[in-house]
C-alpha cells in the first residue's frame, strides 16, 4: 500500500490550527480554564478522531473508496465514510479528554451538563473538519479527472493529425512513384524498395506518442534517402544532431512534413534542386529544431491558400501538445528560400 506521508503531514497541521481555533471557542464557554488548558483537550480529542479517520480509512478496500487526488485512496464510500466519521468523532471524545488530564495532570471532573457541551462542541467541530478534508479531497480530485480527460484529448487529437500526415505522405510518395514508373523504371524500382523499408520502419514506431530524437532523425534520412532516388544530385541533404540531444522525447513524424514541404514546394520546381539542411540546437530549457531549405519559396501569409498541408498541421500539433510553451515559426520569401524553426521545452 502506498501512503502519502506529506498529505498526511499537511492534514496533521491543518488539523493542528483547527483545533487552536476550537480552543478559542472553549475558553469563551469555560472561562475558568486557561487557553493553554483548552488547547491541548482540544488537541488531544481533534487529533484522535483525525487519527482514526486518516489511517482508518486506509484500512477501507480501494474499490469502496472515492479515487483520491493521485489515483490512490479516498474517502470511503456511502455508509462506510459516515461510520468512519462517526467512529473517529466518538474516539476523539471518549479517549482525548481523559488523555488530556494525563498530560496535564489534572483530574477529570466534569458536570453531566458540561459532558453534553462537551459532546455537542466535539461533534460539531468533527463535522466541521470531516466535511472539509472531503470536500478538498473530492475538489482534487475533480481537478485531477479534468487533467486526465484534457491530456486523453490532447492524445487523441495528436494521434488524428498523425494519422492526417501519415496518409499524406504515402500519397505523395505514391505520385512521384508513379511519374518515375513512365520515365525511369530502374529509378521507380529502386524508390519502390526504399519506400518499402520506409514503411516497414516507421510503422511500430508512428503509434507512439513521442519517440526519441535520434529516432526522428533516422526516419527522416530514411525519407530523403526515397527522396534522393527521384531527385538525385539535384538534392543535396545536411542533418546535424549533437550527441547530446539524441534522447530528448519529439511527437513522432514531427520533421518529416516540413521536409516534405521544402522538396515539394521549394526544391522539385526548380531545375537545380537545391539544398536542406534539418538542424537541432538546444537553448536554454528549449530545444530548437529548424529545416532551412534555398528553393523557390512562397508568400509565407498565403499558406493556408497555398496548399502546405504539412505546415498546418505540424503546427497544431506543437499548440496542442505543448501549448503556449511550443513555437512554431515560419520564414519564407518567393526565390529566397524557406526556415521553419521549431522550439519545445525541454522537460527537467
Amino acid at each position: 500500500m502506498n501512503i502519502d506521508w506529506r498529505s498526511i503531514l499537511r492534514h496533521l497541521l491543518q488539523v493542528v490550527a483547527f483545533c487552536c481555533v476550537v480552543a478559542v471557542f472553549t475558553t469563551a464557554i469555560w472561562p475558568n480554564n486557561s487557553y493553554l488548558r483548552q488547547a491541548v483537550n482540544a488537541l488531544c480529542i481533534g487529533l484522535v478522531t483525525w487519527g482514526v479517520i486518516e489511517f482508518g480509512s486506509l484500512l477501507v478496500p480501494a474499490r469502496h473508496c472515492h479515487p483520491g487526488a493521485g489515483g490512490g485512496h479516498g474517502w470511503p464510500k456511502g455508509w462506510r465514510g459516515v461510520l468512519l466519521a462517526a467512529l473517529g468523532i466518538g474516539a476523539g471524545f471518549l479517549l482525548g479528554d481523559p488523555l488530556s488530564c494525563w498530560i496535564t495532570g489534572e483530574r477529570c471532573l466534569r458536570s453531566t451538563r458540561d459532558q453534553q457541551i462537551g459532546l455537542l462542541i466535539t461533534i460539531a467541530a468533527g463535522a466541521v473538519a470531516t466535511f472539509f478534508f472531503y470536500s478538498r479531497g473530492q475538489a482534487k480530485a475533480l481537478l485531477a479527472d479534468k487533467a486526465a480527460a484534457e491530456r486523453d484529448a490532447s492524445e487523441a487529437r495528436l494521434a488524428l493529425l498523425q494519422s492526417q500526415l501519415e496518409p499524406h505522405m504515402l500519397f505523395n510518395t505514391l505520385a512521384n512513384l508513379r511519374a518515375l514508373i513512365a520515365t525511369d523504371p530502374a529509378a521507380a524500382l529502386q524508390m519502390l524498395d526504399r519506400l518499402d523499408a520506409f514503411l516497414r520502419a516507421t510503422l511500430s514506431a508512428s503509434r507512439a506518442t513521442t519517440h526519441p530524437l535520434a529516432a526522428e532523425f533516422d526516419r527522416l534520412a530514411d525519407y530523403l534517402a526515397l527522396m534522393a532516388v527521384r531527385m538525385g544530385p539535384r538534392l543535396q541533404v545536411r542533418l546535424a544532431l549533437p550527441e547530446a540531444l539524441r534522447q530528448l522525447p519529439v511527437p513522432p513524424l514531427l520533421l518529416q512534413p516540413l521536409v516534405e514541404n521544402a522538396i515539394k514546394h521549394g526544391l522539385e520546381p526548380q531545375v537545380a534542386g537545391g539544398h536542406i539542411a534539418v538542424l537541432a540546437a538546444r537553448d536554454g530549457a528549449a530545444l530548437t529544431l529548424t529545416v532551412q531549405d534555398n528553393g523557390s519559396g512562397f508568400d509565407a501569409s498565403a499558406t493556408q491558400a497555398s496548399g502546405h498541408f504539412g505546415l498546418a498541421q505540424v503546427r497544431e500539433r506543437i499548440a496542442t501538445a505543448y501549448g503556449e510553451q511550443g513555437r512554431f515559426d515560419l520564414q519564407s520569401t518567393p526565390g529566397a528560400g524557406t526556415t521553419v524553426r521549431i522550439t519545445l521545452p525541454i522537460a527537467s
